[in-house]
């Protein structure tokens, strides 16, 4: 009987490659393949820069269309598409045609591409968004998020799905250890994903940016196609170019920012956890975390109400027992801290803020006192871990679309209710006005009532904004119910204005106006069929998506007409 391996081995003396089809390059035109260790340095790197432009495609679309869950289900499910289908197409090319030359090509491709998501990514991103807006009416930042996420993302990765099977088709030599060649590619492969997963996150996009996470990625890949072409002197001019094309998008990408259109931004920058925007107005600095809505902090050049809803916050002090204390839970640049201590200056203020680069911000740009205690922390896991008791606990920690699920459940709330004195408030920045059977307000609204009580809630929407406040007092005994000192006695008379009527100074001059506003604007809270959030069920993404589809619906509408009526012409007319 003929020894087929033995003959295998005598042909291919043990070379990888070895007794493939002859369509292929014979391994002696390539000496680095020589040993499978570029092979797996390869492997090493392609799964490195797979996970490394997921991370980076996260960072690139979360200052768009915000970094929930529901944008992070579209990244890995495109993600995951395109590399299952580089994959089986990569099998084929790989079974066709085992020329390593179109596998590192494939792969110099893949490098160049990343390499100019910084220069051009966000550019696609406003064109997209851009087309979607006027068209179409309903889940908008879904498709959007998607779309661009195809266009970006989907192309580079597909490439870099063909490798592992052309690598495979390379590495293997016989049958004999074809399993344990195929165990250390997927092992390189998963090495090289655990490095790109945690490297991005912890240190290159906190020191260097997502711009710069990108080319740095992008170029190790780069030069992995680079020492395989130049180290046989083949395809010199391709890798000139490609080399060329990097260069270029390196040194132009960092020159413009995520909002490219912004002239004189103040700052801008990114943090572990957010995109920071510092804009300086005439009359105010303003902190942004997301390009396309929302402003989060504000601080007025001259000190007094602000016209955002800090101002209608500030009827919680007044709506307490007593205001002798405040927790913060989202402290952001500390406006809210700000205007409590200017209109209640007794009060003790503790602030806990998850993004330490804003607490630095809030200092360096927004007047923010050094020696306010400002903790870094998690506002649910702070609360968790704290004993003390508050007279007013301001939640401000729902960021333009993005509401945290383990800060909006009943599990949640009550833990804020225990931190509470007797007689003491809750106020929830509810940040977009969104009402009806089903809408994210609804839910907040019904998940509260199932832990205060309905009748110790109030509400007042912030003038020309979509922000709502909500009030909850914890009463001394919910069993007493009624009387003059219920919530529900404050709605619509003119007791807080009389409150802040009865201070001294700044209370009396400039409180007391805006608390006769907030007292006609304050609303019990009607018998609802919201979802009570829970822990184990609280789909904010989705309700907060619909909230936001209700917000673009009003403000585009017109367009919208326009195009359906006068097309494209009239609709450039109106914009022009």
């Amino acid at each position: 009987m003929t020894d087929d391996h033995a003959l295998a081995g005598q042909d291919g003396a043990g070379v990888p490659g070895a007794g493939k089809s002859d369509r292929g390059k014979p391994p002696t035109d390539r000496p680095i393949l020589g040993s499978r260790i570029f092979l797996y340095v390869t492997e090493f790197f392609s799964g490195m820069a797979v996970m490394a432009a997921e991370l980076g495609a996260s960072r690139l679309l979360a200052p768009y269309f915000s970094s929930s869950q529901i944008v992070w289900t579209i990244i890995i499910g495109t993600i995951m598409i395109a590399l299952a289908l580089g994959a089986v197409a990569g099998g084929r090319w790989a079974d066709r045609d085992p020329d390593p030359d179109r596998l590192y090509m494939r792969i110099m491709v893949a490098a160049v591409w990343i390499a100019l998501i910084p220069l051009v990514g966000k550019y696609l991103i406003i064109l997209v968004s851009g087309l979607l807006i006027v068209t179409v009416s309903t889940n908008f930042l879904v498709l959007a998020a998607f779309v661009s996420c195809l266009v970006i993302f989907v192309p580079p990765l597909f490439l870099l799905g063909t490798i592992t099977p052309g690598l495979v088709k390379n590495a293997t030599d016989s049958l004999d250890d074809n399993a344990s060649v195929v165990g250390r590619l997927s092992a390189c492969n998963t090495v090289g994903s655990i490095l790109g997963t945690f490297l991005p996150t912890f240190v290159t996009i906190p020191a260097v940016g997502t711009f710069v996470t990108f080319l740095i990625f992008s170029g190790v890949l780069l030069l992995v196609a680079l020492v395989y072409f130049l180290s046989s002197y083949v395809r010199r001019l391709a890798c000139a170019a490609a080399a060329a094309i990097y260069v270029v998008s390196a040194a132009l990408s960092p020159l413009t920012g995520f909002a490219f259109w912004e002239k004189g931004l103040t700052y801008e920058g990114e943090s572990i956890y957010n995109y920071l925007q510092v804009k300086t107005l005439s009359d105010r600095t303003i902190l942004s975390t997301n390009v396309l809505f929302g402003v989060q902090s504000v601080t007025m050049k001259r000190p007094g109400m602000t016209g955002m809803y800090y101002d209608t916050a500030l009827a919680a002090p007044l709506m307490a027992d007593q205001a002798r204390s405040a927790l913060i839970l989202g402290m952001g640049t500390g406006t809210y801290a700000r205007q409590l201590k200017r209109y209640y200056p007794q009060m003790s203020i503790q602030g806990v803020e998850s993004d330490r680069s804003i607490s630095d911000l809030a200092v360096r740009y927004f007047g923010q006192p050094a020696d306010l205690p400002v903790s870094t922390y998690d506002g649910r896991a702070w609360l968790a871990a704290s004993r003390q008791h508050y007279d007013l606990i301001m939640v401000d920690a729902y960021q333009d679309i993005t509401i945290p699920f383990q800060m909006s459940s009943v599990e949640f709330f009550s833990l804020v209710k225990d931190h509470l004195n007797p007689g003491g408030v809750m106020v929830v920045n509810m940040n977009m006005i969104d009402d009806g059977q089903g809408s994210i307000n609804a839910a907040l609204t019904a998940t509260i009532a199932k832990v205060f009580g309905r009748d110790s809630l109030l509400t007042a929407d912030v003038p020309q904004t979509t922000n709502r406040e909500l009030f909850a007092k914890k009463t001394a005994d919910r069993a007493q119910g009624g009387g003059s000192g219920t919530m529900a006695s404050l709605a619509g008379t003119g007791r807080l204005a009389s409150a802040a009527a009865a201070m001294d100074g700044r209370g009396k001059t400039e409180l007391m106006p805006e608390m006769e506003r907030v007292s006609a604007d304050l609303t019990p809270v009607a018998k609802g069929s919201g979802m009570v959030l829970t822990d184990d069920k609280a789909p904010v993404e989705v309700l907060g998506m619909h909230a936001i589809d209700g917000i673009i619906s009003r403000e585009v509408g017109p367009y919208q007409r326009i195009l359906r009526e006068e097309g494209i012409g009239g609709l450039l007319r109106q914009i022009s």
